[in-house]
């Protein structure tokens, strides 16, 4: 039997919530990945893998891409995030981080990383 980790139901609620109030960095890098509008490639927004809750997905890739803003620049977040990717990584999944700021000041930069972590 294999075990599901993809979009567990009980975290269907608040991956909604997350979708429907994402952050300005989160709905800009999102207007450019929806609808196969980069790389013809499938990103899905709030995805849940096991228990974490990614910002975006690519499947076809395994790749997790995430935003940071400022919640995530103390220790303690530091350490979580640190131990998630760990986690993810184990998982098979390549993650990659970008602070917010970054998507809106050098945009084409965190669009090519994106596709150099693209699996070939």
């Amino acid at each position: 039997m294999i075990k599901k980790i993809h979009t567990l139901k009980h975290l269907k609620t608040f991956r909604k919530e997350l979708r429907e109030n994402m952050t300005p960095a989160e709905a800009f890098l999102w207007s450019k990945l929806k609808a196969r509008q980069f790389q013809e490639t499938r990103f899905t927004r709030q995805h849940s893998i096991e228990n974490f809750i990614v910002d975006f997905y690519c499947a076809k890739h395994k790749l997790i891409i995430e935003l940071d803003g400022q919640v995530h620049f103390n220790p303690k977040a530091q350490k979580y995030d640190r131990a998630r990717t760990a986690r993810l990584n184990e998982l098979g999944f390549t993650v990659i981080r970008f602070e917010n700021k970054m998507v809106f000041n050098v945009l084409p930069s965190v669009l090519q990383e994106i596709k150099e972590h693209f699996r070939k």
